[in-house]
């Protein structure tokens, strides 16, 4: 007891609480923009944090990282444009509902499910964290393997209404992904003696490419000069009814038990965790038509499933040093800049910093229902009552800046738009764009590559 007294008055201090707080509204805004992403910002914090107390800087790290994980299902819900990769199954249902007027509906389940979800997440990391992250030693490359085929395969064929479609764009993706050294050999591959392609095709140049300027184009080609009047978005006096929240408990379980599982799986990541849940949702309900038309429990599947891969995915990386996902990957380099080894011994060493980090994953989680409902109902949906016309330049110009500051290179933005142009034309013969990120996040170089197993050269010991 005098341990949890401990952690909670270190967490609950004046520089750890406000750190929560700011970067949880920072976090919402940066999974909000188009082109930015919770990965970007951590890595632009990480140098910040030298001077900072590790509380802090893992409480602002948390922040973000929840944050945004929300924050990328309001451009996904108002524009179909997910703010990051694990918000692309938030698309299938939410913008159909913004489009029926009830976007601040959409929202608010979204942030209902976001915060359930991450707090699922964070209280199994807290209890059964340890003993869950001894059950991945078992998994060696070939376990691996077959996780990431099951993964690709099954978005690809309950993704869109044409299997064939979906498992060819998921070859697609695997072909996008091959682009650059080959990891093994050192080999380069379809690199066409050009030096900007040895470090293959950035996942989020393509993914803001794929699914920011298809509904561009869209907006574009409709010419709006009027845009949305506040009674068509329907955003005043909004309610979740307790009826609606009662048969969303069962989909907010499943899902965050399926997050929490993926979580604890290094390498796989919220998208495959939102596209499992949403697919079990989808596959127990009485009315699967329904689904991609409007469904608030697509919305839930997808936003709990997402966020309860948050806490989970740092399981593997706080107790064996093994990251779950790049955020937990650059979790680790906090820690590291501190003087922290990850691994089994930080538990011993540690107790008050690493029990203090999972609070904070627990407490970012739940300030996700204060911040992230306001803001999203009260600022973000107002984007929808700006005209088409007005709209098209102001995303365009998040985009080319998101993506600019990726790497500082003008070719991604080339890159950008051609993939976007390609993703037009692949929604015009009805494609679905799903399989092709979740295969190019397997196959290019950004996912974790699986541990080895103890008995196997170079593997743990």
């Amino acid at each position: 007891m005098e341990m949890i007294a401990s952690i909670l008055s270190s967490v609950l201090a004046t520089g750890p609480f406000l750190a929560m707080i700011g970067s949880s509204i920072l976090g919402v805004f940066i999974g909000a923009l188009p082109g930015l992403n919770p990965v970007m910002a951590i890595a632009l914090l990480l140098p910040l944090t030298y001077s900072m107390d590790p509380l802090v800087a893992l409480a602002m790290v948390a922040g973000i990282y929840n944050g945004s994980m929300y924050g990328g299902a309001i451009p996904a819900i108002l524009l179909r444009i997910p703010g990051t990769p694990a918000a692309i199954a938030t698309t299938f249902d939410g913008y159909p509902m913004a489009q029926k007027g009830e976007a601040a509906r959409a929202l608010k389940i979204a942030c209902w499910s976001s915060a359930i979800g991450g707090t699922a997440s964070a209280i199994a990391l807290i209890t059964v964290g340890p003993l869950l992250a001894r059950a991945t030693l078992a998994f060696g490359p070939a376990e691996y393997f077959w996780i990431a085929v099951f993964g690709m395969a099954s978005v690809g064929v309950l993704v869109g209404t044409d299997a064939v479609k979906g498992l060819m764009a998921a070859v697609f993706g695997l072909l996008l992904g091959t682009v650059g050294l080959d990891q093994l050999s050192g080999v380069p591959r379809y690199t066409f003696d050009q030096t900007w392609l040895l470090s293959g095709l950035d996942l989020i140049v393509i993914l803001v490419g794929l699914y920011a300027l298809p509904p561009v184009l869209s907006l574009a080609e409709k010419a709006d000069l009027s845009g949305l009047s506040a009674s068509d978005l329907k955003l005043d006096n909004v309610r979740v009814l307790w009826s609606e929240v009662k048969s969303l408990i069962p989909t907010w379980i499943r899902s965050s038990l399926i997050g929490i599982s993926v979580g604890i799986l290094p390498g796989a990541g919220g998208n495959v965790a939102a596209f499992l849940s949403y697919n079990a949702t989808k596959n127990a309900s009485d009315d699967p038509k329904s689904f991609g038309e409007g469904n608030p429990r697509g919305v839930a599947a997808a936003e709990c499933g997402n966020n309860a891969d948050n806490a989970a995915s740092m399981i593997p990386a706080l107790a064996l040093g093994i990251p779950g996902n790049v955020v937990a990957a650059l979790v680790l380099g906090a820690l590291l800049i501190h003087g922290l080894q990850p691994g089994p011994q930080l538990f011993h060493q540690n107790p008050q910093l690493v029990g203090g980090f999972m609070v904070e994953m627990l407490l970012t989680s739940l300030i996700i229902l204060i911040v992230g409902g306001a803001a999203a109902t009260r600022v973000f949906a107002q984007v929808q009552r700006l005209p088409g016309v007005l709209l098209v330049p102001t995303v365009l110009v998040l985009m080319a800046v998101g993506v600019y500051v990726i790497n500082g290179r003008v070719i991604d933005l080339w890159i950008m738009f051609a993939a976007g142009a390609c993703g037009y034309f692949l929604e015009k013969m009805e494609v679905p764009l799903a399989p092709i990120v979740s295969a190019l996040s397997w196959a290019d170089g950004r996912a974790e590559h699986p541990p080895r197993p103890a008995d196997q050269p170079g593997g743990l010991q």
